[in-house]
């Protein structure tokens, strides 16, 4: 297979899993399971859309898009696709509400269904993609690899997003973000500093900022290996938001590094191999 007209150009690539869906399949007939993925995936490409994102490929329960020349400005795609995983969020909730609809069973629990999304902006090959039987038009490399990372690494920080330092910056001042921490993932040497879209920057509430500068504070001290003064910070951000997972998942090394400190040239990243 080769690139036909291949060309390198700086992209937005999202991944999007729908977490616990595949596991409706038990106890739901074949046609349920179609109806509910179909709807699933027809609510979550909605966003995507209306955002000017081109949808890839479905993965199972999952979705790969992009963002960029020649259907997006460079100036205005990697904003785009953090808009899109804002309204991919918000319609979780009424998700929920109608898949039981959909199945005619109104008991059948969903609190277990939600969403993990990925993004990373950075230089692709984008091109027809071909082989003797079929051809498609799509992007290629680190940044793809990246966003797909940093999608399933959403289970080790509890997010629902997480969104690469790259992104961050072509953003520019709409969005309101937080830094959550330095990740090294499969297939790298180097960390990658990822980050969490809380929202537009009108639209924010002020428990979400008090958690935002206390998490800040608590992943200084962290890095700096202040690890009561961290302790301290993050679950003072705890009190902001009990459920905030990023937090967790920093207070749970701080024990062991108190036992026994990193190794000096430690920067303050996690692996995240899976």
């Amino acid at each position: 297979m080769a690139a036909a007209e291949g060309q390198r150009r700086v992209m937005t690539v999202l991944f999007c899993d729908l977490k616990g869906f595949t596991s409706l399949s038990e106890g739901v007939t074949a046609q349920g399971l179609v109806k509910v993925m179909n709807h699933c995936l027809s609510v979550m490409s909605e966003p995507i859309r209306n955002n000017r994102g081109i949808i890839d490929k479905y993965i199972g329960d999952g979705i790969m898009a992009y963002w960029g020349p020649p259907f997006v400005d460079e100036a205005d795609h990697a904003r785009l696709a953090c808009l899109a995983s804002l309204e991919m969020i918000e319609r979780i909730g009424k998700l929920r509400e109608e898949i039981p609809e959909l199945l005619g069973v109104r008991a059948t629990p969903m609190k277990q269904c939600d969403l993990r999304i990925g993004i990373a902006t950075g230089e692709a090959l984008v091109g027809s993609i071909r082989s003797d039987v079929m051809m498609s038009y799509t992007v290629m490399g680190d940044v793809v690899n990246l966003a797909s990372r940093l999608e399933g690494a959403n289970k080790v920080y509890g997010t629902r997003n997480l969104v690469s330092e790259r992104t961050i910056a072509a953003v520019g001042t709409s969005l309101e973000a937080r830094e959550i921490d330095r990740i090294v993932v499969a297939g790298q040497t180097r960390f990658e500093a990822v980050f969490e879209i809380l929202g537009s920057r009108a639209d924010v509430t002020p428990q979400q900022l008090v958690l935002r500068d206390k998490y800040l504070e608590g992943l200084s001290n962290y890095r700096n290996r202040r690890w009561d003064d961290a302790l301290a910070a993050f679950n003072a951000s705890l009190e902001a938001m009990p459920d905030d997972g990023p937090a967790r998942a920093l207070i749970e090394p701080i024990g062991s590094f108190k036992a026994e400190p990193p190794p000096n040239d430690w920067d303050g990243s996690r692996h995240i191999e899976k």
